[in-house]
C-alpha cells in the first residue's frame, strides 16, 4: 500500500489551506459537508491523525471517527427529517477510494429518493451553508 500523502485535499483542509463547510470538530476529528453531495446533508468525517484509510489507521483513531460519525448521523436524522442513514467508507482505488485520507461518508436518506451518482455535481455554496447550519443546530440539541 502506498504511504500517506500529507498533500491530499483533506490534509490541506485540516491545515486550513483549503476551505470547508465545517459542522463538527473536536481534538480528534473534523466533520464537514461534501461539496459534491450525493444527497442534502452528505457529511465527511475525517481523523486529524494522518491515515490513508481503514487499513493503516490506529484503532483508537478509527474509534474517534466512528463515534463522530454516529453523532453526525443522529444529528442528520433530525436536521434533514431523514428516514434513515447510509454510512460508507472506501479503502484503496479498487474499493472506490478517491481521496487518500480516511473519511467516512454520512448521508441522510429519504424513502424512495435515490442517491446522486458520486461526484456528479458541485453544490451551490449557499445551499451548503444552509445545510451546515442545520446540522450544527441539530448537534446542539
Amino acid at each position: 500500500m502506498p504511504a500517506y500523502d500529507p498533500n491530499n485535499p483533506f490534509a490541506k483542509i485540516l491545515r486550513g489551506e483549503f476551505p470547508c463547510y465545517k459542522v463538527y470538530e473536536d481534538e480528534h476529528v473534523l466533520a464537514f459537508l461534501d461539496i459534491m453531495p450525493r444527497c442534502p446533508g452528505h457529511t465527511l468525517v475525517i481523523p486529524k491523525a494522518p491515515a490513508r484509510n481503514i487499513l493503516d489507521i490506529a484503532p483508537d483513531d478509527f474509534a474517534h471517527v466512528a463515534r463522530a460519525g454516529q453523532k453526525i448521523a443522529r444529528a442528520a436524522m433530525t436536521a434533514f427529517k431523514a428516514d434513515g442513514i447510509t454510512v460508507q467508507q472506501f479503502s484503496e482505488p479498487a474499493g472506490g477510494q478517491v481521496v487518500f485520507h480516511l473519511h467516512m461518508h454520512v448521508m441522510p436518506r429519504h424513502d424512495g429518493v435515490a442517491l446522486l451518482p458520486p461526484a456528479s455535481r458541485k453544490e451551490d455554496g449557499k445551499v451548503l451553508e444552509e445545510n451546515a447550519a442545520k446540522l450544527v443546530a441539530a448537534l446542539k440539541e
